[in-house]
């Protein structure tokens, strides 16, 4: 019974991912794209995290040696041959600051243990300088640590070798982003595309001005920021960014193995193909073939329980479809489809994470 429900499960996984994925959809450009120049900037840090209940690193040196460090900074001369740090934990520091983040901004920051700590729970992060790739020290990090846990029940466990502090960084200087003034703007795509980005260059010069936008190759756009904008470019910005455009994508067929996953586009096409697997048998063909040979076959021919004759037009969603009115696991689709990429008769890429 339990493994009825896992196909049955699965199979409407399946179908509720194609429908989903079958939906003509747009999208923000905000969404498909940024703005050059204006990113996040990663920032790392080394820290001690105390007061641990005897679940620091044991003898770890470089731990030893930043307590020490730490202590002769505050005006405290100790001999490092003495220091325990059973309650002491040595971690990198890492966060995200945001473009145009301010001082004073709080950022929040992850904490994960480099030494022989068996857990950072109850501890406090001392502050911390971040840095930029730079070598500047962008923001500072300081306070109590929260160890996350996952499962449900009496399962839940903990992943308590990495901890994080929500706000628990402040800036303390600026990555200046200067925009005030400027003619000429760069919008990136994501994820770029010749045809996409073609219709996002169409529907900005349709809302703002034929002349605004121009193509520069398939992942970027030229935008000239129109007289009437030049001091008010944070509404220029957003009054495209709230555009709606339809993406274009290439057709992929993405396979999770694992769980017996497939997700698939609508544009996946199959070419003229006969597949036989286990006690089914498909033959794909134009319309004006002759009727399938493994369709005229006796009905007493065991080998082919299951006979489909599908037009060469038909997509990987029309064949998945079908196979799932008659039970076909997620597993057997994955192989068939395997398959038939490997005949060069799936005219799409096929991904198997």
């Amino acid at each position: 019974m339990k493994h009825k429900f896992i196909i049955k499960t699965g199979l409407f996984i399946f179908a509720f991912l194609f429908f989903i994925t079958s939906l003509s959809y747009s999208a923000r450009i905000k969404d498909l794209t940024s703005i050059k120049g204006i990113r996040k900037n990663q920032l790392i840090g080394y820290g001690l995290v105390v007061g641990l209940e005897g679940s620091g690193d044991g003898s770890s040196q470089f731990t030893l040696q930043a307590l020490s460090n730490m202590m002769e900074s505050m005006g405290i001369s100790v001999d490092k041959s003495s220091l325990k740090s059973k309650n002491v934990a040595a971690v990198m520091v890492t966060s995200e600051m945001p473009p145009f983040a301010r001082m004073g901004s709080k950022l929040d920051v992850t904490l994960s243990s480099v030494g022989d700590a068996k857990s950072l729970e109850g501890g406090t992060l001392l502050l911390t300088p971040l840095k930029g790739v730079n070598g500047k020290v962008y923001a500072l990090a300081q306070g109590q640590v929260a160890i996350g846990s996952y499962g449900d029940g009496n399962d839940r466990q903990k992943h308590s070798l990495v901890a994080r502090i929500s706000g628990g960084a402040i800036v303390e200087k600026e990555i200046p982003v200067q925009l005030k003034g400027k003619k000429k703007l760069t919008l990136v795509l994501k994820r770029p595309d010749f045809t996409t980005v073609s219709r996002i260059t169409k529907v900005i010069n349709k809302a703002i001005g034929s002349d605004v936008a121009s193509t520069l190759d398939s992942g970027a756009i030229n935008l000239s920021v129109p007289e009437n904008y030049i001091n008010k470019i944070p509404l220029f910005i957003a009054n495209i960014e709230k555009l709606d455009v339809k993406p274009d994508t290439i057709a992929k067929v993405v396979i999770n193995e694992k769980t017996g996953t497939v997700v698939m586009g609508t544009d996946v096409k199959i070419s003229s193909i006969a597949i036989s697997h286990g006690n089914i048998a498909i033959e794909i063909k134009s319309p004006n073939e002759e009727e399938s040979s493994s369709r005229r076959r006796s009905k007493k021919d065991t080998k082919y329980k299951r006979v489909f004759v599908m037009s060469e037009t038909t997509t990987i969603g029309d064949l998945a479809k079908a196979l799932n009115s008659i039970g076909i696991m997620p597993q057997d689709l994955i192989t068939i489809f395997q398959t038939i990429k490997a005949a060069g008769a799936l005219q799409a890429e096929l991904e198997i994470i």
